[in-house]
């Protein structure tokens, strides 16, 4: 008995004694937790600020040459020469190539032929008509033998009128054999060489012309951007700014020509065309480029960096450290970003706020902080969208 009561005794002290320690290790862990949620949370800050924001949209478009054209012949003939150099820079009118000439130089000069002939038969029809007039005032000659010979005379003339019709075409297919350039453009590459038949049938041009001053930029917005588009024309000229894919180049400013008739339904896109001078050729036709849109400019809006935005439960809010560097969570409503920057339409921002950018995830309500000092490039990104 006194054996199985000290054992009941020692268990009893070694549960007790358990207890102790997880009751001691749990109140050491709370301790740690408490004081963990106690120490300031380091962040980073920047300040809201009232600043000129530019609005834009961006979308991606392909440059277009304002004047692209297939150089082709237009008689049948061999190609004899070829007057251009690949990539030159042509005006309107220079002879680019040459057709073998002579056989429509033969059917011209063939149709000056028959002008002289049916001329000569209308100056002799007409004598005779003459003629036939005179007999008849002396009643050697009926009229009838007069109408005879003015239908005669009629039908020479119209033969005259068909001669020279046949000879402005015997021209103009003589000068087709020279095929000139129809406006200043560069040449591209040669497609057809010396030597080979050429007609206006052919599924290849002999080259390819293009005007590329000024030249053209069709791209795609959303079609929700539709009525702040046609609200920013209303208003003047749109101005656009083509950059390179990378976005690290600016390739030419313009204005905005059009928007295209309707929206494509498929993509709920809208097509858009604009215009550059494009003197320094920067544009090429067919390179892609990213097409920002000038829409207007807010002046003196309040911003805030991009980055400080975030979303709750119930909306849009930002967290502001206030005095004695306490964190407080405000509803904002947001207007449009522009370079890492977003307009605060309605909220509960000041100008001068300390706005956290960066540790947000440690925040909460009345949360202490350490912010570090303000940075004016916190969420700032290239000029470029």
């Amino acid at each position: 008995m006194a054996s199985r009561r000290a054992l009941v005794i020692s268990t009893v002290v070694v549960a007790l004694a358990g207890v102790g320690a997880w009751y001691g290790l749990e109140h050491d862990k709370r301790d740690a937790v408490e004081k963990a949620a106690a120490a300031p949370v380091p962040v980073t800050v920047a300040i809201a600020s009232r600043e000129d924001l530019p609005v834009y949209l961006t979308g991606l478009g392909t440059v277009q040459a304002s004047f692209t054209v297939g150089i082709r012949a237009q008689v049948v003939g061999m190609l004899q020469h070829v007057l251009f150099k690949e990539g030159d820079h042509v005006r309107k009118g220079d002879v680019l190539a040459k057709i073998d000439p002579r056989l429509y130089q033969a059917a011209l000069d063939n149709a000056k032929a028959k002008r002289g002939q049916d001329e000569a038969q209308l100056i002799a029809a007409r004598k005779d008509l003459e003629r036939s007039r005179n007999l008849v005032a002396k009643f050697f000659e009926t009229m009838q033998v007069v109408d005879q010979q003015q239908a005669k005379v009629d039908q020479v003339i119209a033969m005259v009128a068909a001669d020279q019709a046949a000879i402005e075409t015997a021209q103009t297919n003589l000068d087709y054999t020279s095929i000139v350039a129809p406006s200043d453009g560069r040449i591209g590459v040669r497609l057809i060489d010396p030597g080979n038949i050429v007609s206006a049938s052919d599924s290849s041009p002999i080259v390819t012309l293009t005007l590329t001053k000024p030249a053209a930029v069709m791209f795609t917005l959303s079609a929700r951007s539709l009525n702040d588009v046609r609200d920013a024309m209303a208003r003047g000229p749109v101005e656009v700014t083509a950059f390179s894919q990378d976005n690290r180049r600016t390739l030419g400013k313009g204005t905005l020509l059009l928007i295209d008739n309707m929206v494509d339904q498929a993509s709920a896109t809208m097509r858009m065309k604009a215009m550059f001078a494009n003197e320094d050729e920067q544009l090429w036709p067919g390179d892609f480029v990213n097409a920002r849109v000038s829409l207007e400019v807010l002046g003196g809006a309040l911003t805030v960096p991009s980055a400080a935005i975030q979303t709750g439960p119930d909306d849009k809010f930002a967290w502001v450290v206030t005095e004695g560097d306490v964190v407080q969570a405000r509803p904002i409503t947001l207007g449009p970003t522009t370079d890492g920057r977003t307009a605060i339409t309605l909220g509960l921002l000041t100008e001068g706020d300390r706005v956290v950018v960066s540790g947000h995830y440690k925040l909460r309500q009345n949360a202490k902080v350490t912010p570090t000092s303000p940075v004016q490039a916190v969420g700032k990104q290239a000029l470029a969208p």
